[in-house]
C-alpha cells in the first residue's frame, strides 16, 4: 500500500506532467521566451548563468537530461549551468537534498543515474532511507551519505533552491532561466525539448547585451 507521502510526491509529478501538456496545447503562436522584469541577480558574477529548474519525479526532466549533458559540453566559456531541484510540496524536499548530496560527495555522475533509477528502473527513491540504500549500491559510503544529506551545507543549498524557484515563479519543470533576464521551457518552445535548448542558445547573447 502506498504511503501518504509517496502519493503526494507522485501526485506532484503527475501535476507537473499535466501542466506541461495542457500549456503546450496553447503554445502555438506564443513567444518562445518571457523577459524577467526587473532582472534577477546572478549567483555567478561575470558569467551568463543558465538555471535549469528540474524535479527528479518529472519525466520530461529525465528525458531532457542527456540533452542537457550534451548541451553544456558545447556551451560558451562564459556560460555556467546550474541545475536547481524543485520541491512542489514538502514531501519532495528529500529529492532536493539528494541532488546536493551527490554534488557534495563529488558524485555528479549519480545525477543522471538517479533519473534512470526512478524512470527507467521504476525504483521508489522518495525518502532518505531508500536513497541511501541506492547510493550505497553505487559505491557511496552509507554513513557519509547520511551525514552529508542532513548537513547544514545541503540544507542551505536546498533553501537557496527554494528561494530561486519562488523568485522565478516556477510552476512547471523543466524550465530554464538565462542570465536572470529571460525564461524559456519546452512548453514555450513549441512543446520541444530540442527547441528549448535552441532558445537558450539564442537568449545567451541577448542576456550579455542587455
Amino acid at each position: 500500500m502506498l504511503s501518504t507521502k509517496i502519493i503526494r510526491i507522485m501526485a506532484a509529478a503527475a501535476l507537473t506532467a499535466t501542466a506541461f501538456f495542457s500549456q503546450a496545447s496553447h503554445a502555438q503562436g506564443t513567444p518562445a521566451y518571457v523577459s524577467i522584469n526587473p532582472p534577477l541577480p546572478s549567483d555567478t558574477p561575470g558569467k551568463v548563468e543558465v538555471l535549469e529548474f528540474f524535479a527528479y519525479t518529472c519525466p520530461h526532466c529525465a528525458a531532457m537530461e542527456p540533452m542537457v549533458e550534451d548541451w553544456v559540453k558545447t556551451a560558451p566559456s562564459d556560460v555556467v549551468l546550474k541545475q536547481v531541484p524543485i520541491a512542489f510540496n514538502a514531501g519532495m524536499k528529500p529529492l532536493q537534498q539528494v541532488y546536493y548530496t551527490f554534488l557534495a560527495l563529488d558524485r555528479q555522475d549519480l545525477h543522471a543515474k538517479f533519473f534512470t533509477a526512478i524512470h527507467g528502473e521504476h525504483k521508489r527513491l522518495f525518502d532518505k532511507k531508500s536513497m541511501g540504500e541506492w547510493a550505497a549500491s553505487q559505491g557511496v559510503d552509507r554513513a557519509k551519505f547520511d551525514s552529508v544529506f542532513d548537513s547544514f551545507t545541503v540544507q542551505t543549498q536546498v533553501q537557496r533552491a527554494t528561494q530561486l524557484a519562488e523568485a522565478y515563479r516556477i510552476d512547471g519543470t523543466p524550465s530554464f532561466a538565462v542570465g536572470g533576464k529571460f525564461m524559456t521551457s519546452p512548453v514555450m518552445a513549441g512543446n520541444s525539448y530540442e527547441g528549448a535548448l535552441k532558445e537558450v542558445n539564442q537568449l545567451i547573447p541577448m542576456a550579455r547585451s542587455k
